[in-house]
């Protein structure tokens, strides 16, 4: 990076400290949202949405609950006007939900944009114009005060149209390219602004502090804004908005901090799309505020619908490892990781806890509409024991003894480093299955009948590599005397280290489903599980199996 001398810091810091906002440790409540995913969003795209996209995406923005939604540029072309009159004219704007338009300091493409809100109910027009030096000195060859006169002209015009266009409107005024606009000009060429409005309780004016290229850290734009909140006219009137790009990957925290510092309003897109890097992701930022305790406004419950309509009408992708919404964010690979969310879900249900306080997962995947089944849990090479014991025993209610639990782990773990993939869960029952359920190759026991004395005596039927005899055995119980049978029989030596049992729901029967570890005398285990409708016949395959995984026989 030997060119690095050639980049400077193009923004400039408030003439005074503003770190009130420093003091602050989260956000205490929502701001009110408004989605501009119709403009900024819409702008973006290779394909730009259809009218009929347009339309449908509207709807669900509706749905979700923004009850502020930008939808345009309706003079800059007829489809955007098109789609302005057709909201309007289709009577599908709710009388809770107000639209906003963007327009430029142009008194032709003020006209147009006051048509295209003709019958409208209640509307923002945004106006604004570039007012920082690169702007001022390379696009417009300006001075200060030749910038001044195109925001305050415009707005005069709309305070002239507003008068005699029947609605109810609301404006808004935004410093292009604030971040790269002296904070003193900036409030300047607001406060003239303010100035002509005149806001009062009952119509607030929005001046929106964008970010429409990200030039610093987000701590200084943090003070911009505290700056800009401090120095602008009738503050209590004023609705301080932000609108944070992403060009340095700091979209979220420009604008929690920006929060921090007094803002009260917020402009972004659901997923951050937008031109370039991309708008502030508003799902992010609301589900952000959701695990600190504040209800957000926005109905973000059914994430994965909402991604499916995102993507479909966009063409867009949900990365995998978005926040909250990416397919891959509840699911946990690292064995340490499985181990720990496995214990703070089973120590959750034993202690009937109210609070989330889960390791590794910020949010409850139920409150976004996602599931743990197969999520919070995913199962590769790099999978631990914790991990895929929890999968066996939330998936099908397998819950093994600790060491057995262990060596299945690594069984299944080298399953999925030979074939290079995650393994479902349906797949890793069928691991599972194969390698310890009445396992029959070396041996097999067809029958056991018993007789009840001073203790159990079992007379056992079984099939040693094609050999078919009878042993009888004695015991305190009938898996101990098929045990000593066997043992005398077929001349073999374990001890019987682990027996434990589980009831299994397969279709519309109920099953046993045993497990058994044996030992032998060189301190080697093996382990056996057992799956019948009667609970001996289970234990007695259990063992069987067990012995078959041994180098008994």
């Amino acid at each position: 990076m030997k060119f690095a001398n050639k980049y400077q810091t193009r923004y400039f810091m408030p003439p005074y400290p503003c770190f009130d906002w420093a003091k602050k440790e989260r956000i205490e409540k929502p701001p009110v949202w408004c989605s501009v995913d119709l403009r900024d969003g819409n702008q973006a795209l290779i394909i730009p949405m259809s009218l009929e996209e347009k339309l449908e995406f509207w709807k669900y923005l509706v749905k979700v609950g923004f009850k502020e939604i930008e939808i345009g540029f309706p003079a800059a072309s007829d489809t955007e006007y098109e789609f302005c009159r057709a909201l309007i004219e289709k009577d599908l704007i709710p009388d809770d939900v107000t639209v906003q338009v963007l327009t430029q300091s142009r008194e032709h493409i003020i006209q147009k944009t006051f048509e295209a809100l003709k019958g409208c109910k209640n509307a923002i027009v945004h106006l604004y114009n570039s007012t920082s030096v690169a702007q001022r000195e390379q696009v417009f060859r300006k001075s200060k005060e030749e910038i001044i006169e195109i925001a305050t002209s415009g707005a005069k015009l709309l305070n002239e149209y507003k008068a005699k266009t029947e609605g109810n409107f609301r404006f808004e005024y935004s410093p292009e390219s604030f971040t790269g606009t002296e904070p003193e000009f900036a409030a300047e060429i607001c406060n003239a602004v303010i100035d002509i409005w005149k806001p009062t309780p009952d119509n607030k004016v929005i001046i929106n502090l964008p970010v429409t290229v990200a030039e610093s850290m987000s701590h200084v734009y943090a003070q911009q804004v505290e700056y800009m909140c401090k120095e602008l006219h009738d503050r209590e009137n004023i609705i301080v908005s932000l609108h944070p790009h992403n060009d340095r990957g700091c979209g979220i925290a420009d604008t929690e901090l920006g929060l921090l510092a007094g803002a009260d309003r917020v402009e972004g897109t659901l997923f951050g799309n937008g031109e370039r890097t991309g708008n502030v992701d508003i799902v992010t930022l609301a589900l952000n505020m959701y695990t600190h305790g504040v209800e957000p406004n926005l109905d973000f419950t059914n994430l994965p619908e909402l991604v499916d309509v995102y993507e479909r009408l966009t063409r867009m992708t949900v990365n995998e490892r978005s926040p909250y919404s990416g397919k891959l964010v509840y699911a946990a690979f690292s064995g340490s990781h499985q181990d720990a969310i496995a214990k703070g879900m089973h120590y959750r249900e034993e202690k009937q806890l109210d609070l989330w306080n889960v390791p590794y997962i910020p949010i409850d995947p139920h409150d976004v509409g996602r599931e743990y089944e197969g999520d919070v849990i995913r199962i590769n090479s790099q999978s631990g024991k914790g991990g895929i014991g929890y999968l066996m025993e939330q998936n099908f209610g397998i819950v093994m003894p600790k060491k057995m639990s262990e060596h299945f782990g690594y069984t299944v773990k080298g399953v999925s480093d030979r074939e290079h993939k995650e393994l479902l869960p349906d797949e890793i029952y069928s691991i599972f299955d194969n390698t310890y359920i009445n396992k029959k190759s070396k041996l097999a026991v067809p029958e056991a009948h018993y007789k009840q004395g001073e203790c159990i005596t079992a007379e056992v039927t079984a099939v040693a590599e094609g050999k078919k005899s009878v042993f009888t055995g004695q015991g305190n119980g009938r898996l101990d005397a098929v045990s000593n049978a066997l043992k005398e029989g077929l001349g073999i030596s374990y001890t019987i280290n682990t027996y434990t049992e589980n009831a299994i729901e397969q279709g519309s029967k109920s099953k046993a489903l045993c497990m058994i570890g044996i030992t032998l005398s060189d301190g080697k285990v093996f382990w056996g599980a057992g799956l019948d409708t009667d609970i001996i016949n289970a234990s007695v395959y259990a063992l069987v199996s067990a012995i078959n995984n041994s180098d008994l026989l």
